[in-house]
């Protein structure tokens, strides 16, 4: 019997990044637009600690407005200097590089394709980045769909599994657009994250996954895991049932890009404590 961590899991650098930002300005006239990241516990924190969240920047008079790392479309930063706002940018890199890519895609006439999730901020970010003019692509059916064009770009949202993107872009490029350029902007971390679940979903009886529900990379660690074992996505200890380790030998622990290292280790320590018993 035994609890075993994944690899890889918890935060990655662009979250790292974020949190480090955001607590270098917690004096309380800051606030993140939205949540900083996708983890409830972790924005509760942030907010005990002087840095609380606002959904729009109408919200704030004056202060700094922080950039959450999903990022924002460009007139995001235009409004708030217009505000007369002080902008701290959290964007990650990685989902920037996605940006960057997907405006000058534009700029060179691409019609420019997002493989990713319609509804996610940092893909709308990424829309936004390319003037309005991306089509997003979500599932298979939708690349099917897709009609051909004279010039294709293809970038991604950072947090989708490497498989899916190979599948979306094998049927986008059957519409023999004569132009395609494919930028994989799929960020190393969610490579390494979800790579290291599977592996460990291989070799254990029971997979728990760590993150908050509203976190689309760790839906996807929990998706990924779910097809090798028996699978349970949560966000906190609380939510670990001791019924569900009956019989359990071996127990995998993953956690998404944005789960804080304290939530893992109370995790874990929970099933420890169960499997002594």
């Amino acid at each position: 019997m035994g609890v075993i961590l994944a690899k890889y899991l918890g935060f990655c650098y662009g979250v790292k990044r974020a949190i480090r930002i955001a607590r270098e300005h917690a004096d309380g006239k800051s606030c993140t637009l939205g949540p900083i990241i996708h983890n409830p516990q972790m924005v509760e924190r942030l907010k005990s600690e002087g840095v609380d969240a606002v959904e729009n920047l109408a919200d704030m008079k004056e202060g700094t407005i922080i950039i959450r790392s999903h990022g924002v479309g460009p007139q995001v930063y235009e409004e708030a200097k217009s505000r007369n706002l002080k902008i701290v940018d959290a964007t990650c890199p990685h989902v920037k590089k996605a940006q960057l890519s997907a405006k000058k895609l534009v700029e060179e006439s691409y019609q420019v394709v997002i493989i990713g999730e319609k509804n996610h901020p940092e893909v709308k970010s990424i829309f936004e980045w390319s003037n309005n003019k991306a089509v997003i692509i979500e599932t298979e059916e939708e690349a099917k769909q897709f009609s051909s064009c004279q010039k294709l770009g293809i970038v991604s949202q950072t947090t989708v599994s490497g498989e899916h993107f190979k599948k979306i872009v094998e049927w986008l490029i059957q519409q023999k657009a004569p132009d395609v350029k494919i930028l994989r902007t799929i960020c190393t971390a969610t490579d390494q994250r979800q790579a290291a679940a599977i592996e460990l979903a291989r070799d254990v009886d029971l997979m728990l996954v760590i993150g908050g529900k509203n976190s689309a990379n760790t839906t996807r660690l929990a998706q990924l895991c779910s097809e090798e074992c028996k699978t349970y996505h949560i966000e906190t200890a609380e939510e670990l049932s001791p019924e569900w380790l009956n019989k359990i030998e071996k127990i995998g622990i993953t956690a998404g890009a944005s789960t804080p290292d304290w939530i893992i280790l109370e995790v874990q320590k929970k099933c420890q404590t169960i499997l002594r018993k």
